[in-house]
């Protein structure tokens, strides 16, 4: 969890990722930062993301990315 913290605070330093529990609809993330988390997941955690993965409801918190990161076969 801590790991995919630090991704999202490389991606956007300026917001706390701790108190949102929704980085969508609070404006931290948009679709071209998604793609970007995407891709450092990928790299972090030796996986691939499935495109029917990637949508704006499984990026919206911690939880959420977690969940992704492993359906898609990587460990948090």
């Amino acid at each position: 969890m801590e790991q995919i913290y630090k991704i999202l605070d490389e991606i956007r330093p300026e917001f706390d990722f701790k108190e949102s529990n929704d980085y969508i609809e609070d404006g931290l993330l948009d679709s071209f930062d998604i793609v970007t988390v995407v891709s450092e997941i990928e790299a972090a955690f030796g996986i691939l993301i499935d495109g029917l993965d990637i949508i704006p409801e499984n990026f919206q918190n911690i939880t959420t990315i977690c969940e992704v990161v492993k359906k898609n076969g990587g460990e948090i």
